[in-house]
């Protein structure tokens, strides 16, 4: 396999969604077009109750084909690069199983191979990880809960950036939050190989509204499609193992 390019959207929220279309259906639009969809749901610190419905972010990542998880905001750097790597490897995974199951049959996977010939595969699995190219769309809640948990985000992405700097893969970030003043989510930052510069974002973001997660996950697919215009050119025609999930 060629290196390929692996989208994501990583949903960083702390409350369940109050307006619009089920999110959990949404996500597996998203899906179906290649893009996978991670969760971070944030708890409040001090509650013995989730104020953010566990059901909801699994059946997110679920039907997006990838990752959830539940957090206080202390642990959320760790998490967001957790999440971030581990969806990757599951993607990749799946697309090699896809593979195996062509050349060994219906009904084999990875986990059918002798150990040997399975440390090799992830051997594979794992150098295409730090080759294929990535790009990360992150949607971030502005509802007024996150007021506080916005500085703890702003973190947690620059770390990201570092850590995913050190790859051999190329990368690719953009920054949306929701909701927008009159839209469902607003782009707050560019695509950029680098994150550091969130710094100078995150304090113009306004905090306030309702949680319209369902929307503003159909506004992030709108985007892998608008950024797959701007940069293929028209006579650029993909190959098949060009584009991950194909």
């Amino acid at each position: 396999m060629k290196p390929s390019t692996l989208k994501q959207i990583l949903l960083i929220t702390d409350g369940c969604s109050n307006r619009g279309e089920d999110p959990a259906a949404v996500a597996a639009l998203a899906y179906a077009q290649h893009i996978t969809v991670n969760v971070i749901g944030i708890l409040e610190e001090g509650h013995t109750e989730h104020s953010l419905s566990l059901e909801e972010v699994e059946n997110i990542a679920k039907a997006g084909g990838g990752v959830s998880q539940l957090i206080f905001k202390q642990a959320l750097t760790e998490t967001v690069q957790m999440v971030t790597k581990q969806a990757m490897t599951q993607t990749i995974e799946g697309v090699v199983n896809k593979e195996l199951k062509q050349i060994l049959g219906p009904g084999n996977t990875l986990d059918d191979l002798p150990p040997d010939k399975r440390g090799d595969v992830l051997e594979v699995v794992e150098e295409i990880s730090e080759t294929a190219n990535l790009e990360v769309l992150i949607l971030v809640d502005t509802s007024a809960s996150m007021h506080h948990k916005l500085p703890v985000v702003k973190e947690a992405l620059i770390d990201l950036s570092i850590s995913m700097n050190a790859r051999l893969g190329n990368n690719k970030f953009t920054i949306f939050g929701f909701p927008g003043k009159r839209e469902a989510a607003v782009k707050v930052m560019e695509w950029t190989d680098r994150l550091e510069n969130v710094s100078s974002v995150f304090p113009k973001l306004a905090t306030g509204g309702v949680t319209p997660t369902g929307p503003a996950l159909r506004e992030a697919i709108h985007e892998f499609s608008r950024q797959s215009l701007v940069k293929r050119p028209e006579n650029d025609r993909m190959t098949e193992y060009e584009e991950f999930g194909s």
